[in-house]
C-alpha cells in the first residue's frame, strides 16, 4: 500500500490547493517569501487563483534574482507578509494541499506565519515529489522540470510561483492517473489544466465548488513529510535560490 493510495477514494469529493512559493534563500528562519501562487482545484477543474509578490523587507539577493527574475524594483510597492498571508490562508481554507518538494514551502509559510503570531498550517499535503516516486520508481530524476519534461508538461514560465504550481498541478493529474490504473479505479472526472495565468493577487472562481469533504484519517500528517529524506540534486534544482 503506498502513501498516496487514499487520493484516488477522496479526489472525487475533496478540494485541492496547488501551492508554490518563491524566496530569497534556502533558509526559512533566515531567508522570507517573495511570491506566493497558488491553483485550487476538483475533480471538474480549476476554481480559483492567487498570485502576488510580497515585498520582504531585505534585497533580493542578486543570485536568486538570476533565476527567478524577481527584482527589487518589483518588489518595493508590494504589500509585505501581514498582508498577503492572510488572503493566502482564506485562500487555502481546509483544502488539501500540494506541493513540489513540500517540506520547503510549507516550512517557509509557516516561519511567516509565526512571525505574525499565527498557528502555522493543519492542512493534509501531498507532495508530488514523493506521489511521483512512488508511482514511477526508477526514474533517474524527480525534480519538478524533469518530471514536466519527462510528461509532456510545459512549463511556460520556470521558477515563478504560479507556473510552478501550475507544473505541480499537471504533475499530480499524471500521477492520480496511474494510481487509478494500479487500484483499478475509474477517474473520468479529471479536471482540466488550464494554462490561463492569474492577475496578482486574483481568487476569480470558474466554477462555484462545495465545501470541502471531510476525508479519511488514515493519510499522512504534515510531520511524516518531513521523514522523507529526498535527493538532494533534486531538493537544490527545485529550490535553486
Amino acid at each position: 500500500m503506498g502513501q498516496y493510495d487514499w487520493v484516488a477514494g477522496a479526489f472525487p469529493t475533496a478540494i485541492f490547493t496547488v501551492f508554490d512559493t518563491e524566496t530569497t534563500g534556502l533558509e526559512p528562519k533566515q531567508c522570507r517569501v517573495v511570491e506566493a501562487g497558488a491553483i485550487r482545484f476538483d475533480r471538474r477543474g480549476v476554481i480559483s487563483r492567487f498570485n502576488v509578490l510580497i515585498n520582504p523587507g531585505s534585497p533580493m539577493p542578486p543570485e536568486v534574482t538570476k533565476i527567478n527574475g524577481i527584482t527589487d524594483d518589483m518588489l518595493k510597492k508590494q504589500p509585505d507578509a501581514s498582508k498577503v498571508l492572510p488572503d493566502f490562508l482564506r485562500f487555502i481554507g481546509d483544502s488539501v494541499l500540494i506541493a513540489h518538494n513540500a517540506p520547503f514551502d510549507v516550512s517557509f509559510i509557516n516561519e511567516e506565519l509565526a512571525r505574525l503570531g499565527l498557528p502555522p498550517l493543519k492542512n493534509k499535503v501531498i507532495d508530488t515529489r514523493i506521489f511521483a516516486k512512488e508511482m514511477f520508481p526508477d526514474l533517474p530524476k524527480y525534480a519538478l522540470q524533469e518530471l514536466a519534461v519527462r510528461f509532456g508538461i510545459q512549463a511556460i514560465d520556470a521558477h515563478r510561483a504560479e507556473d510552478d504550481a501550475r507544473v505541480c498541478m499537471e504533475l499530480f493529474l499524471v500521477c492520480l492517473a496511474r494510481l487509478n490504473e494500479r487500484l483499478g479505479t475509474a477517474n473520468d472526472t479529471a479536471p482540466q489544466a488550464s494554462t490561463e495565468k492569474a492577475q496578482p493577487g486574483s481568487d476569480s472562481a470558474q466554477h462555484t465548488a462545495p465545501q470541502t469533504t471531510a476525508i479519511a484519517d488514515d493519510y499522512p500528517e504534515q510531520d511524516e513529510l518531513f521523514e522523507e529524506e529526498g535527493d538532494e540534486d533534486d531538493f537544490f534544482e527545485d529550490n535553486p535560490v
